[in-house]
């Protein structure tokens, strides 16, 4: 031990400092993570990685050569990357044609969905007139009638209307939807009425309290319809199959023909897959915020 001499400033040793916590694993909790929170993290990751391995091995797929795709055993990402066919793929058939069909089904849809759902919602939500219950009860009654067994009485309807062969033969027929009029109406009901009665006191019109209260209120359901409306119409098959013709083709629908050929190019089918995805995959990046909270809010599981 070393002896201080006299008049000499003793060292002082430096404060403790507390251990960063930023370099400290830590739950969502804010405390460190216990066992079975690392258990639990390690399952979850590894459900995700085993989900998102099929969307993994075609995307890196549409990047191999017809030739590696035919190897076995398969291999996971490309020896060869060949980026051309994306290229070859865009002129391979109409895809431009049918993709452009797509979108504007899948966003002309998903805008009238929203206002047809919405002012039928907002009716059996905060009306009261003879028959409501009954007409709610009809309306989710047929949500278990598969379009299967109403696609003869539907066709005969839009061909009717001059419909057939047409984008609008494919809008217009599943624009109601019974799945978004109950979301939305379960939503509204958790508005309360008090406050649309103080609007009518203070002279708002019933659109313009509508407009003005009762939609921008219920954001987080209309964002959940929304992304649901999307996947419907960019996703459906059967109803565009019967209703269209060459022209009018959905990206489905080509994409099934393209692939029924005799000899199939299954890289240039894997590029299809890919720029098919994209479109929804965005869509659910911009409202998934909204989507979790529309989903907590209405109670739709």
């Amino acid at each position: 031990m070393s002896a201080v001499l006299p008049g000499a400033v003793e060292p002082v040793a430096p404060p403790r400092t507390p251990q960063d916590p930023r370099r400290r694993w830590t739950s969502t909790s804010g405390r460190p993570p216990s066992l079975a929170d690392v258990s639990r993290a390690t399952v979850l990751i590894a459900l995700s990685l085993v989900v998102l391995i099929p969307l993994l091995w075609v995307v890196l797929g549409s990047f191999k050569t017809p030739a590696e795709l035919a190897l076995r055993p398969p291999t996971l990402v490309p020896r060869e990357w060949m980026p051309g066919n994306y290229t070859e793929a865009l002129g391979a058939f109409a895809f431009v044609r049918a993709l452009g069909n797509s979108v504007f089904v899948t966003v002309v849809a998903t805008a009238l969905t929203l206002v047809v759902n919405s002012l039928a919602a907002y009716a059996l939500a905060k009306y009261n007139f003879r028959g409501r219950d009954f007409l709610f009860l009809v309306t989710l009654a047929t949500i278990m009638i598969p379009l299967q067994v109403i696609l003869i009485p539907v066709y005969q309807i839009t061909a009717q209307l001059g419909l057939v062969n047409s984008l609008w033969g494919v809008i217009i027929p599943a624009v109601a939807t019974p799945t978004g009029v109950f979301l939305l109406r379960q939503y509204m009901l958790t508005i309360p009425d008090e406050l649309i009665d103080s609007a009518r006191v203070d002279g708002a019109s019933e659109l313009r309290i509508f407009l003005r209260i009762v939609l921008p209120l219920c954001r987080p359901a209309l964002a959940v319809l929304a992304i649901f409306s999307v996947l419907w119409r960019w996703n459906d098959f059967l109803w565009p199959l019967v209703v269209t013709d060459q022209n009018t083709r959905t990206l489905p629908v080509a994409l099934s023909q393209f692939a029924s050929q005799e000899v199939v190019p299954f890289n240039l089918v894997l590029v299809m897959s890919v720029v098919s995805i994209i479109p929804v995959l965005v869509a659910f990046l911009l409202f998934q915020r909204q989507i979790v909270q529309g989903i907590a809010s209405t109670g739709l599981k």
